[in-house]
């Protein structure tokens, strides 16, 4: 019986991959060209050429993006796999959650800190909603500024040891927006290969020359730099704290006295290591000691031990005000919700009084790492700060991995391809200082038995 379960899910996987061929051959079909269309009949008599269109041209639902995506759910319903995706949470999500009408142990949050649901991060947003309302309803350069506004970016500007700040409504749109308007056709950006989509989508927008190099790899970095260096403007360098899908983080002095010697700008995404890295939850500034001025752009966002949602930019005072007024992302926008910006504020002050939080943190990621490979885990390079994968090397693995500990009262998510390659399909674990020893073992234990099982 096993057998033949095994040769019908192959049968399926390959009648699933030619599927996904052909969607691919025809989004790489030629195009109507817009000269044939010009030549063609006259605009009175359409008759004839708009019946020569072809269907996937005006129709989202043979849009191939879409098309991959109904043979990816497809194919899962026939091997009898729920989808692990828009779980509807019944209340708060942090180291535990209500899914339907039961409790399970949740990995699936960025709630690193445990301060989204805190009495106090709520009473401060309530008290912001009776004095400011819901929406600060305009741009904040026209009429939507209010004091919270300015409150916030200078904490935040104090918790980097920087000049200002300047927040903006979406994390991700801080990326696209910072990048896309301050770098342009004659600039150059290189990347490490694992950034996030936000800064890859800041790069296209900004039209200037994109080279990745491999992860983490700082002499690669400086010889591509020795070779196009003079080839440009300006050239900024992009990497993050701790990345979103590895929990590793880079040797940031090393960047740091690349960028001085090539004279570039460095950009630092935070988003996962503020509130993680460093003694105090100060970030990777923190944890390598080193001086704020050294990285020109600190990025970081108010979703994750901020207990918020948005992004924002720390950096000199130059650099914040051009931003303010000019980049589209903020200038265009209405300002940041009063009680998102209160509740940010708040977890800040929580965090710079209660580093046991982020000790906790750190104590419960290191647990959990050091039981993953003592069970032969595969984890990547994490290093057990905050994301930790299981890497199982199959998206179909991955989800009937994830459906097996949901089964088992533990929600995690799946990250399958193209969200990463194929090969290093996985589980991604998000730590928090809410978790106890207990549910780190617990959960590592049952890790290891579904694992075993479906290989």
């Amino acid at each position: 019986m096993a057998l033949k379960t095994l040769i019908k899910n192959k049968l399926i996987h390959q009648s699933l991959e030619r599927r996904l061929r052909k969607v691919e051959e025809e989004a790489a079909a030629p195009r109507v060209s817009l000269a044939a269309v010009r030549t063609g009949p006259s605009h009175a008599d359409n008759s004839g050429y708009a019946s020569s269109i072809p269907e996937q041209f005006y129709r989202f639902a043979l849009h191939p993006g879409y098309q991959q995506l109904r043979i990816m759910n497809d194919g899962a319903a026939r091997l009898g796999l729920p989808s692990p995706f828009f779980k509807v949470h019944e209340g708060t999500a942090g180291a535990h959650t209500q899914i339907g009408d039961a409790t399970y142990l949740n990995y699936s949050s960025y709630n690193y800190l445990g301060l989204s649901g805190d009495a106090r991060i709520n009473d401060a947003a309530k008290a912001a909603v009776d004095r400011y309302g819901t929406s600060v309803s305009a741009s904040r350069l026209v009429s939507g500024e209010r004091p919270i506004h300015r409150q916030l970016e200078q904490a935040i500007a104090r918790f980097h040891d920087c000049e200002d700040a300047i927040v903006f409504v979406s994390g991700h749109a801080t990326n696209v927006t910072t990048i896309g308007y301050l770098f342009g056709p004659r600039d150059l950006i290189l990347h490490d290969e694992l950034v996030h989509n936000s800064a890859m989508q800041g790069i296209a927008l900004s039209g200037a020359k994109r080279m990745p190099f491999p992860h983490n790899d700082w002499a690669a970095l400086d010889t591509i730099l020795g070779q196009q260096r003079q080839a440009f403007e300006r050239v900024l360098i992009v990497v993050e704290g701790i990345y979103s899908m590895d929990g590793d983080y880079p040797d940031l002095p090393r960047f740091i006295d690349i960028k001085q010697r090539h004279r570039a700008f460095l950009m630092i995404d935070e988003a996962h290591s503020i509130g993680v890295m460093g003694q105090t939850g100060h970030g990777i500034r923190e944890h390598f000691n080193i001086a704020a001025t050294d990285v020109d752009i600190w990025m970081g966002t108010l979703s994750k031990s901020l207990a918020g949602c948005g992004g924002y930019i720390a950096g000199e005072t130059a650099l914040i005000e051009h931003l303010k007024f000019l980049a589209p992302g903020f200038l265009y926008s209405v300002g940041m919700s009063p009680a998102i910006a209160a509740a940010s504020l708040e977890a800040l002050a929580c965090i710079e009084r209660e580093p046991e939080r982020v000790t906790a943190l750190q104590q419960r990621g290191r647990l959990f790492l050091e039981h993953a490979r003592r069970a032969g885990i595969d984890t990547g390079g994490s290093v057990g700060l905050a994301v930790i994968p299981a890497i199982v090397g199959s998206s179909l693995q991955a989800v009937r991995l994830s459906a097996a500990m949901f089964k088992r009262g533990i929600n995690v998510q799946p990250i399958i391809y193209p969200a990463v390659p194929e090969k290093a399909a996985r589980l991604r674990f998000f730590i928090s200082s809410e978790h106890t020893e207990a549910d780190i073992i617990k959960t590592v234990a049952v890790l290891a038995e579904e694992l075993r099982a479906i290989r």
